[in-house]
């Protein structure tokens, strides 16, 4: 449930190859939060499949760590703070930090960014 964005034909590719190859499809993908022609999964496809995760933990007593990709970090931000699926790419979430999500009842709290100890 928390793998990163599927991009579909784009995988194993760089972001500079793929504008390069087709720069009219990442423009769109970069823009439109239901775009996802490359054969994968849209940006809000993967915000509702994060979201569904995180009302599960919510459930949940207790601590829960994930180690996952910055891009499944962003989703989850968007749910908690329930944003439009179009402010994703709004989000920078950096490799190699953590990002904490707090609260009760669906009232989330964001720390993000603080640098891995």
């Amino acid at each position: 449930e928390l793998a990163g964005l599927d991009v579909g034909r784009w995988r194993g590719r760089t972001l500079d190859e793929v504008g390069a190859a087709e720069p009219e499809a990442v423009t769109r993908w970069l823009t439109d939060p239901d775009w996802a022609a490359h054969g994968g999964e849209s940006v809000r496809g993967l915000c509702e499949r994060i979201g569904r995760w995180l009302d599960g933990v919510r459930e949940a007593d207790g601590r829960t760590v994930a180690v996952v990709e910055p891009e499944t970090v962003r989703a989850a931000v968007v749910h908690a703070l329930g944003l439009p699926a179009a402010a994703f790419w709004r989000l920078d979430v950096a490799p190699l930090t953590a990002t904490e999500l707090s609260g009760r009842s669906g009232r989330w709290n964001v720390r993000l960014g603080r640098p891995l100890e």
